[in-house]
């Protein structure tokens, strides 16, 4: 029998029948899967000077009436000791948050990983006396809390009486109604009546200067308690009562209207318990005062440019007197009084100190170089530029003469992962 027909037959039936399944598959994929993206998650950027952008998160926050907070069971992960820790011997972390230029104005915020919630170091007890002498001089001018405000204060002593004992078990012991630094022997009592307002003796804890802000009726979230001590450029009296974005424009932030106003008042409403914050920032000093630039004027002077600002500095200091200042902000919303923490911590150094460093002259050299003509009015560049950038070039020269670095070196590669150190 001939089959040839048949197999001629069979072949063409399969083909036919291998298309058909290709075709239902493809009507199967287009009906389920085109147009649904797969998920992919990408790390928050920490960069503070380059524009970022942040994954879509999944949670939703729950609908509320603006003003009104519903407390929520959230309880902070219990924090690990820092390793080693000890009061003389662990220095302050190296935060070197500048870029290479071109400088972008973000929020830079990355999250925050629980443990390191509140930074201390050696540098502690010298933070602490300036804190003690400031309280004692000034404490109604930096230490304010608005009636309001106490019981979001209070959550915030409580917090901290729980955190510290254990990330600085060396430092802080706890009992069930007070915590104790052991470096000074000086008891917190956490039982009503405080001894004072529960946001300075919040200020005695740490090297960080803390701000409480909270949302009213108008969806705005205000400036409600504050331990300003360290600031350094600005005063508590002159900000405590305001809108978040009235703190911004009164100082002349920067690029705050048009690019961050909008993105950070969405932030405020969405923050919740869960998802800390940091971010970090810095500034040029020609003074060597922690507490307050004496070189802007006088911090008793009234509010304007005329009495106290860049514009009143002495010009072209010697290098000597630069110092680069530079805060790392966390940002955290209490679960019970729905107040969102800041916490302040500045760290403070010798331009003559940090240009040691490998690659540090050329990059922060490069950063104030790149500043628009409203950062470097706002970061007082006209005051010390010319001084500064000399010296950075200087140094930067030598940096490549003894071959530390290349001169032809593309350095913005050596940033990648590890900003803002």
């Amino acid at each position: 029998m001939d089959l040839s027909g048949y197999q001629t037959w069979f072949s063409t039936f399969a083909l036919f029948g291998l298309l058909f399944s290709l075709v239902l598959l493809w009507l199967i994929a287009q009906k389920f899967f085109v147009g649904k993206p797969v998920s992919q998650k990408r790390a928050l950027t920490p960069d503070l000077e380059k524009p970022a952008s942040r994954p879509r998160s999944s949670f939703k926050a729950p609908e509320r009436s603006p003003g009104i907070w519903t407390p929520v069971e959230f309880k902070r992960p219990a924090a690990a000791p820092y390793p080693g820790w000890d009061i003389e011997t662990t220095k302050p972390l190296p935060y070197r948050p500048f870029r290479y230029g071109p400088y972008h104005i973000t929020m830079g915020l990355r999250t925050m990983q629980w443990d390191d919630w509140i930074e201390l170091d050696s540098e502690f007890p010298r933070f602490h006396a300036d804190k003690t002498r400031r309280i004692a001089e000034r404490e109604s001018k930096c230490c304010i809390t608005a009636p309001e405000a106490y019981d979001g204060a209070v959550e915030l002593l409580e917090e901290l009486a729980d955190y510290l004992p254990q990330r600085y078990p060396t430092l802080y012991s706890r009992t069930a109604d007070s915590i104790t630094n052991m470096w000074n022997n000086q008891t917190i009592s956490l039982t009503q009546p405080l001894a004072s307002d529960p946001i300075t003796l919040c200020s005695l804890l740490v090297q960080d200067d803390l701000a409480i802000m909270f949302e009213k009726p108008d969806g705005q979230y205000y400036l409600l308690s504050g331990a300003i001590l360290l600031a350094g450029f600005w005063r508590l009296t002159d900000k405590f009562g305001m809108p978040l974005s009235e703190i911004h424009t009164s100082g002349d932030v920067p690029g705050f209207k048009p690019k961050l106003e909008k993105g950070m008042m969405n932030f405020f409403r969405r923050i919740q318990p869960a998802q800390p914050v940091l971010r970090n920032n810095y500034f040029i000093q020609v003074d060597d005062d922690l507490a307050w630039s004496s070189s802007i004027g006088s911090e008793d002077g009234s509010n304007s440019t005329q009495s106290h600002g860049w514009a009143t500095a002495q010009k072209n200091k010697a290098i000597e007197h630069h110092y680069l200042r530079s805060e790392r902000q966390s940002l955290r919303r209490l679960p019970r009084s729905g107040g969102v923490v800041f916490t302040i911590r500045t760290y403070f150094h010798p331009i003559t100190e940090i240009v040691r460093e490998k690659g540090v002259p050329g990059r922060l050299a490069s950063a104030v170089r790149s500043w628009g003509e409203d950062v470097s009015r706002y970061k007082g560049r006209e005051r010390y530029g010319d001084v500064l950038l000399e010296y950075l070039d200087r140094e930067h020269r030598a940096q490549v003469e003894r071959g530390e670095v290349k001169a032809d070196e593309d350095e913005r590669e050596m940033e990648a992962g590890r900003y803002p150190f």
